[in-house]
């Protein structure tokens, strides 16, 4: 088992993308941050490197696929309430986001999604493991 998970994203503009995670109420670790990448933190071993598109390069042999035409990965998390999901989704909208999915409700689980300025996919879900349906 992992003790932590490090999600690396490229983005357009670093300081953009930090007053944007800032605005949801996210946290950043100054260690982990410079003019190229900041270490976004989402929980206690949870954590996203923000990382301009020539540092994020540093990393991989492949093309850097464009979020906004393509999707590579969905990033989903987990918060406290249904409540939150909505809170946090109409945040990353007044921040310059955008809606990408329709709020679902599946009864034991609740989820709305959002696309940050990069258009990275964020699901934001609240789950009542207690509702999910019996067998």
């Amino acid at each position: 088992m992992a003790n932590q998970i490090f999600v690396n994203l490229p983005v357009a503009d670093l300081q953009k993308s930090i007053g944007f995670f800032t605005q949801l109420g996210f946290t950043f670790n100054p260690q982990f941050t410079d003019d190229k990448a900041t270490c976004m933190i989402i929980g206690p071993n949870i954590f996203c490197m923000l990382l301009v598109k020539e540092r994020f390069s540093d990393f991989t042999k492949k093309p850097i696929s464009d979020a906004h035409t393509a999707t590579e990965v969905l990033l989903a998390i987990d918060v406290p309430t249904r409540g939150a999901v909505d809170d946090m989704v109409s945040k990353a909208i007044a921040a310059g986001g955008s809606i990408y999915m329709e709020p679902q409700d599946h009864g034991w689980m609740y989820q709305h999604s959002f696309a940050d300025l990069d258009g990275h996919q964020w699901e934001v879900l609240f789950m009542d493991e207690s509702l999910l349906p019996k067998e």
